[in-house]
């Protein structure tokens, strides 16, 4: 792969040394996590380092655990790892699909979920999971740490909430309450590799609380909270279905480029919405459901 231009590249071991690094290079450094992303921008001249700071090698940022009620992952885990981890099918089942739409096994083998969410790229596929989850950045800095609920986390396509001389060091969420089932629906162009035209996630309670948000229909992923409010406390109809489906117009703002139309998307996503909430019943009610071939994967 041609190199637009020359940077320094440096491999450090410790937080410590990434952040003497970020306060030496301040807004000229380029975090590297799986650098599926980055290699890219590079290569495209639409990034311009004058260092690049691979993370692979800290082992603080390889955490990843998941207790009785909580997960943490750390910036290091990739979707591969993700993916191995039983226990994360089991009790989170929405961020498992999510991280298994993810570009291929190769790219997976590198990509991070915390590089994921840092792209911002509007497409991205863990988001509408986290955004389900509640979940939480974790922020340091060599001086402090902060915590970001995800759901503030993307300012605009490729912008972030993080400051200068920050890292995001990993993400958690806690294990929602009592029975839960979830999915994702990724609406692409074909089979295997692609980015999505729209992406859903759902979660779904005993209790008929509904979680739902959507990526690649809008500037930045986002709860669908209109939708929420109308479902939460009632159980699933024919009718309240369209009524929430009429509802996605005011919810989503797609836009038509290379890889769909905007009136396909909002097409789609009402598709998507109903399907997966038919899903989530189904699942709750321990039914198997095979969500790649809701949309005839």
């Amino acid at each position: 792969m041609a190199v637009a231009h020359d940077f320094e590249y440096f491999r450090p071991q410790t937080l410590k040394e990434t952040f003497r690094l970020l306060s030496e290079y301040k807004d000229k450094a380029r975090l590297l996590a799986g650098g599926t992303d980055l290699a890219v921008y590079i290569k495209e001249d639409l990034e311009h380092p004058d260092a690049v700071i691979d993370l692979k090698h800290i082992a603080e940022l390889k955490k990843f655990e998941i207790s009785a009620d909580s997960v943490f992952i750390g910036a290091g885990v990739t979707f591969s790892e993700l993916l191995d981890s039983l226990k994360l099918k089991k009790d989170y089942l929405l961020l498992w699909e999510s991280a298994r739409s993810v570009a291929s096994v190769g790219i997976r083998n590198r990509a991070t979920l915390t590089g994921n969410i840092c792209s911002a790229v509007p497409c991205m596929d863990s988001a509408p999971a986290l955004l389900c989850y509640d979940a939480v950045v974790h922020l340091e800095s060599g001086r402090s740490a902060r915590q970001v609920p995800v759901s503030k986390w993307w300012l605009a396509p490729r912008r972030t909430a993080i400051k200068t001389g920050e890292i995001v060091v990993g993400v958690s969420f806690n294990k929602p309450k009592g029975k839960h089932v979830g999915c994702y629906l990724k609406l692409g162009r074909y089979g295997g590799e692609d980015l999505a035209q729209a992406g859903l996630g759902l979660l779904v309670t005993d209790k008929q609380e509904y979680r739902v948000a959507f990526s690649a229909v809008g500037p930045v992923p986002t709860r669908a909270q209109k939708i929420e409010k109308l479902l939460n406390g009632k159980a699933l109809s024919p009718a309240l279905i369209e009524k929430a489906k009429a509802l996605l117009p005011s919810e989503i703002s797609p836009i038509s480029d290379i890889r769909s139309s905007k009136d396909y998307r909002l097409h789609m996503c009402q598709i998507m919405l109903e399907r997966g909430l038919k899903a989530c019943v189904d699942r709750l009610n321990g039914k198997k459901v095979d969500t790649q071939r809701l949309l005839g994967g």
